[in-house]
């Protein structure tokens, strides 16, 4: 996977860093040391998630967060405003930029059974030997590399990043290791599936755009402003903002809430924590009712929301209903394509007494009222796709993988 392009990337240093750190996130901070990583999961004073992004503790007083804009505008605008003694450098995400192949950093990972392999025939020494999530230095190409012990969908695998001069020839290298171990570069549209079965939700709505607290930041972030610039889409439709808030309990980031530490959102998190939850679940959709609606492009009029594969996002942050016995039962969010499991699939976050799996719900698909008025949504009549719930992630492999961690400890 060529991860160079799509994410964003801030840079934090300074005395204060870890410090202005541990009080945006949720997560504790008690063991993170250098050469560690961790999932960041920064909240509002309601205890509402901003996003999530994955924070690399890469020297001494020196930071790297990557992932999408909303956590990392976040962190800048208390950098920026609470006094604390750090510096930090965005470069944004290709898409968002005029010059979309000149950033700090590359960044490639290598997934699957045969990683090591490639790994060892790159670098010329065995594997990296590192626990999930642990980093250290290798060098490829002659050039010196950070890896990361990472793993999608289960399988094992690294990240690699370094300086953006030097992501060529460490490319070139990796991809002339794999070719005996049979290595395939995957594409972009592809690479949007591996979440659906991996149990990771990547399109939280940041829960920013209400509140007196928050209307200092609303005004620091400008106009032209991922958050300023977000959609909304799906068959779940409501006038007040608030609903389309979440928790950590949503996203399955509860094991991540640590009370160990000050940080904003903790009073809020500490009464979330004693409430009902909604659990966070995997939706296998019918077969013949996604068939059904694939089959209503061959008709004129009344055709269903189009399914794009591998992925049929069609908003930056997408949310459909899902019913239970007549009545809302909750949330589905990213939805899409499997080849590995040869089947559709959307992860959802349903109230505790629906959450079981081999319940049976159905999803809304397509949006109210012949659809909205976005130019990347056609005209459209909504239809009933049933689907099973399912452990989170649908991937065996994951849910071993992953036994001991957060993506599998609702499930047994």
């Amino acid at each position: 996977f060529n991860q160079s392009y799509h994410m964003a990337d801030l840079a934090v240093e300074g005395p204060d860093a870890l410090k202005l750190l541990s009080y945006l996130g949720v997560n504790s901070f008690k063991n993170f040391t250098v050469d560690k990583a961790k999932q960041f999961v920064p909240c509002t004073y309601d205890g509402y998630v901003i996003g999530d992004v994955i924070l690399f503790y890469l020297a001494e007083n020196k930071f790297n967060l990557v992932g999408r804009a909303p956590a990392l505008n976040w962190v800048r605008f208390h950098a920026e405003t609470g006094g604390y003694d750090v510096q930090c450098s965005y470069d944004e995400r290709s898409a968002a930029r005029p010059d979309p192949f000149n950033r700090k950093s590359y960044r490639f990972q290598i997934q699957g059974p045969n990683a090591s392999k490639v790994v060892e025939k790159a670098t010329g020494e065995p594997a990296p030997d590192l626990k999930f999530f642990n980093m250290c230095s290798v060098k490829i190409a002659g050039k010196h590399v950070r890896a990361l012990r990472h793993g999608m969908a289960g399988q094992p695998g690294y990240e690699f990043f370094g300086p953006w001069t030097d992501g060529e020839a460490v490319r070139e290298a990796l991809v002339k290791a794999g070719e005996e171990f049979g290595l395939r570069q995957v594409g972009g549209r592809a690479y949007s599936s591996n979440t659906l079965e991996s149990g990771w939700i990547p399109s939280p709505l940041p829960a920013i755009y209400t509140g007196e607290k928050l209307k200092p930041y609303r005004e620091w972030l400008g106009a032209d402003s991922y958050e300023a610039k977000a959609s909304i889409g799906g068959s779940y439709v409501s006038d007040n903002i608030e609903d389309y808030y979440l928790t950590p309990w949503d996203l399955g980031y509860g094991p991540f809430v640590r009370f160990d530490h000050d940080f904003i959102g903790r009073e809020a998190l500490e009464k979330k924590d004693k409430e009902p939850k909604r659990q966070k679940v995997t939706l296998a959709l019918d077969d013949e009712d996604i068939m059904a609606v694939i089959n209503t492009i061959l008709q004129k009029d009344r055709r269903g929301k189009f399914i794009e594969f591998p992925s049929a996002v069609y908003s930056m942050h997408p949310y459909d209903r899902v019913i239970a016995d007549g009545s809302d039962a909750g949330i589905s969010t990213w939805i899409g394509y499997s080849s590995n499991e040869g089947k559709m699939l959307t992860l959802a976050m349903l109230d505790e007494e629906c959450a079981e799996p081999g319940t049976e719900v159905t999803l809304v698909w397509g949006e109210p009222d012949g659809g909205t008025k976005k130019p990347t949504v056609e005209p459209h009549v909504q239809m009933n796709v049933r689907a099973t719930v399912s452990p989170v992630p649908y991937s065996e492999v994951a849910r071993k993988s992953y036994a001991e961690g957060w993506r599998t400890r609702q499930f047994a």
